[in-house]
């Protein structure tokens, strides 16, 4: 469809929809920030960003929200056209509750090894799940079956790092700093997350820069992963030395959203640190969270590690990237870690002992 044949009736479907999802950006209530303070690291202040209590139950509420407006701003998306995109999860829950929010049906383009939990939710919500094969390029046969039957590609992976509003509007940059206005140490001196699209961490980099302020942004990245091979050589055609089982982080090849620039360090986490990492929130903080959020704390500790040494002090803010209970057949269900050789024992009393927990 282009300007010319748009009709006074598209235009006001188009109005409708962004309507309608201005009004639930002013029903969702911000992400609480959770204040955490451990006696192994006297005067630095965690901080974790709980993304999961989104009502899709993760950070990529946000993303999925940017990418429709977008995609309805550009006259790319129109009433009962079908949407696509390819996803680990996350995104495509998200992204199917608000398909199902602007009365459009969705398909999500997944890895079969996708958690089941995961799957499940999709399906709940009304949408379709086209599972390829772990090997496969699904971004790929998302633009392929978007272009052959005349879908809506979303394309989170080439299009998270422009779609959201860097400079302000509620980012997750701004919220962030908004929160931690009366901490004791306002401006952090890092900021946290993974990489899955890279949109996070480009916003995060970009609006610390337009702010003017000296926080530092890290991210979390499963060893081996995309990013660090690429952040490391300054190659924007690295890809993964190896791979993980943490979803939605540690890309096999670097992503169009990948900025290295606005990022300044990288901390490699394997995976059974990761996975330890998030049986340790659970016991820290009484609610089970993903493995990437289980990568960011344990990158949190290690930074810490570094601003005790110096004899530094400050505040260490992170993300909660999603719901654990999607994991629970995977991640946290000791047979299936069994099965694939991860012994958390070791991690899991390393992280105990940092975090000051008791074992049980």
């Amino acid at each position: 469809m282009n300007a010319v044949a748009e009709t006074a009736a598209d235009r006001r479907w188009l109005h409708g929809a962004l309507a309608t999802l201005e009004q639930e950006a002013a029903r969702s209530a911000d992400t609480h920030l959770l204040r955490v303070d451990l006696p192994a690291f006297p005067g630095i202040r965690f901080y974790f960003k709980d993304e999961a209590s989104h009502p899709t139950g993760s950070l990529k509420h946000r993303l999925a929200r940017s990418l429709f407006l977008y995609a309805l701003c550009n006259g790319r998306l129109h009433e009962g056209q079908i949407v696509i995109d390819a996803s680990s999860g996350s995104t495509a829950i998200s992204e199917a509750w608000f398909a199902r929010l602007l009365g459009l049906r969705f398909k999500a383009v997944m890895p079969d090894c996708t958690a089941p939990g995961k799957i499940r939710a999709i399906r709940a919500l009304g949408a379709e799940c086209v599972l390829v094969p772990s090997a496969m390029d699904a971004s790929a046969m998302a633009r392929e079956l978007a272009t052959a039957r005349g879908l809506c590609y979303l394309d989170q992976f080439g299009l998270a790092e422009r779609a959201t509003d860097w400079r302000g509007n509620n980012n997750i940059a701004e919220s962030i700093l908004a929160q931690m206005a009366r901490e004791p140490d306002p401006e952090p001196a890092w900021i946290v997350c993974g990489a899955g699209t890279g949109g996070t961490s480009a916003t995060l980099g970009r609006y610390l820069r337009y702010r003017r302020l000296d926080s530092r942004v890290c991210v979390a990245e499963p060893t081996g992963g995309a990013f660090a091979t690429g952040w490391r050589s300054g190659c924007r055609d690295a890809v993964a030395l190896a791979p993980t089982r943490v979803e939605g982080i540690g890309r096999r090849r670097v992503e169009p959203g990948f900025l290295f620039d606005v990022v300044d360090d990288v901390v490699e986490v394997d995976d059974a640190d990761s996975i330890a990492g998030a049986w340790a929130l659970e016991e820290l903080l009484g609610r089970r969270y993903g493995g990437s959020s289980g990568t960011n704390l344990v990158a949190c500790l290690e930074l810490a590690a570094r601003l005790r040494a110096q004899g530094r002090t400050g505040s260490i803010v992170s993300l909660l990237g999603d719901r654990g209970e999607r994991y629970a057949e995977t991640l946290f269900d000791p047979d299936w870690l069994t099965a694939r050789g991860i012994c958390l024992a070791p991690s899991l009393a390393r992280l105990r002992a940092q975090l000051g927990i008791v074992a049980p």
